[in-house]
């Protein structure tokens, strides 16, 4: 239970607050029609911040099932989390909120969903800040904490791209 009261904090004071607040203090979310054939790709960036969504979600519950913690670093999860969407890539939070036509979903979405380019220069503020983050605290916290399970996880499994084929503990 306090793993997931402390999930449901964290998740409405990071993802909330970059995926949500932050764009909607840039944007006010007023939807823009800078080109004619914009309602397609508005249909696009609403699957796309849907699809975030779905990925974000899902990942703050396998912490609190799986990782007995949450995923804010001062309540780190007790298990590593290797379940899910983890089993396709390191970091599937991190790759919902960012951009990238290749599946990171939400700020592309909400970029495309309300026609604001501002939203595209936010996420690559946000991405230089996460893939600092998470090479220079979070990997090296998790290697201390979980050790040679970690290192096999890091190996088998790519930070930001996702596998196809999604990794199974003891393959490589």
């Amino acid at each position: 239970m306090k793993a997931a009261v402390g999930s449901l904090v964290f998740f409405a004071v990071a993802p909330c607050v970059v995926g949500g607040l932050v764009p909607y203090w840039l944007t006010g979310w007023q939807v823009q029609t800078p080109l004619p054939f914009w309602a397609s790709v508005r249909i696009l960036g609403a699957i796309l911040v849907a699809i975030g969504l779905i990925v974000i979600v899902s990942a703050f519950a396998r912490f609190v099932t799986e990782g007995i913690g949450t995923p804010a670093p001062v309540a780190p999860p007790r298990q590593l989390v290797i379940g899910g969407l983890y089993r396709h890539v390191r970091n599937p939070m991190y790759v919902a909120l960012l951009i990238a036509v290749i599946g990171q979903a939400l700020l592309l979405g909400q970029a495309l969903l309300l026609g604001q380019p501002a939203l595209l220069v936010y996420g690559a503020v946000v991405f230089a800040t996460v893939y600092s983050f998470v090479r220079l605290y979070e990997e090296p916290v998790l290697a201390g904490l979980f050790g040679a399970d970690y290192d096999i996880y890091r190996q088998a499994v790519p930070g930001w791209l996702p596998r196809l084929r999604p990794w199974q503990q003891g393959s490589r």
